[in-house]
């Protein structure tokens, strides 16, 4: 098989690069990078220098490590303004958390991967893996399914390519034919459960975001744990979850949002 970095190039490489100093989630030092890096110490060290110069990475020469540089903070802004349901969902979002008072996610989907870009924290007494700006797998996660759910035919297709259908728990989906009976339910249902099918305890219900097209640009979600509520008991929050998808679409129309893919 093709390995990325040869596929893509200089540009793969430096990209892959920054997805493992992304990853460690604090500053990282070189030898910790070369035990999970692909390249060779002199390949990581010269990217490494790029992307530093370039302000991509950022260098403390004191602790002797590097983190995520400010021109990356700067794109990540511009993209989230650009292409994000965030800025377009935030007030929707606000007024959605007054009214349920539970957690919300709202998620988009890139390269079959669920990308959370915004939420609301409303209890104390759980915490889900799902953090704003992280990505997701779809096949097992209540906003990825309903958005599969609600794709074309073509898009779904290269979708489905994508899904590792690695089994987190119990109740996961283990392959495409497994998961694509569920979508007729989705469908008629006009929601997704997430049946503790990515995280033991927690579980969610979630809607589609449609333009007035029908195309199916993202997703909102209210999660909560199994101590608290149940799948019938998250059925309740349906009308608040479905008027706020209605919403936030009629709102992105007019927006040029990039397909999920």
């Amino acid at each position: 098989m093709t390995k990325p970095e040869k596929k893509d190039g200089t540009v793969g490489k430096a990209l892959e690069i920054l997805d493992l100093v992304a990853e460690v989630g604090r500053p990282v030092r070189f030898s910790e990078l070369l035990v999970t890096s692909q390249h060779p110490k002199a390949t990581l060290y010269r990217f490494l220098q790029t992307l530093t110069n370039q302000g991509m990475l950022s260098y403390d020469e004191e602790k002797q490590t590097y983190a995520m540089g400010l021109r990356l903070v700067r794109l990540a802004h511009s993209a989230w303004q650009n292409s994000s349901l965030a800025p377009v969902a935030a007030d929707i979002l606000d007024q959605l958390e007054k009214e349920i008072g539970e957690t919300i996610h709202l998620a988009q989907m890139e390269n079959g991967q669920v990308l959370f870009v915004d939420k609301r924290r409303s209890s104390v007494l759980f915490e889900t893996l799902a953090q704003t700006g992280r990505v997701a797998p779809a096949h097992c996660t209540g906003v990825g399914k309903v958005i599969l759910a609600y794709m074309s035919a073509e898009r779904l297709e290269r979708a489905l390519r994508q899904q590792a259908f690695v089994p987190y728990t119990a109740t996961t989906h283990r392959d495409r034919e497994s998961l694509i009976k569920e979508f007729e339910e989705i469908r008629s249902a006009g929601f997704a459960f997430d049946r503790e099918e990515h995280e033991q305890g927690i579980i969610s219900i979630a809607a589609p975001i449609l333009l007035n097209n029908g195309r199916v640009v993202g997703s909102i979600s209210v999660a909560t744990s199994t101590t608290r509520f149940t799948l019938k008991d998250l059925e309740a929050f349906k009308p608040a979850l479905l008027n706020a998808t209605q919403k936030i679409g009629d709102a992105a129309t007019t927006w040029q949002f990039p397909s999920p893919s």
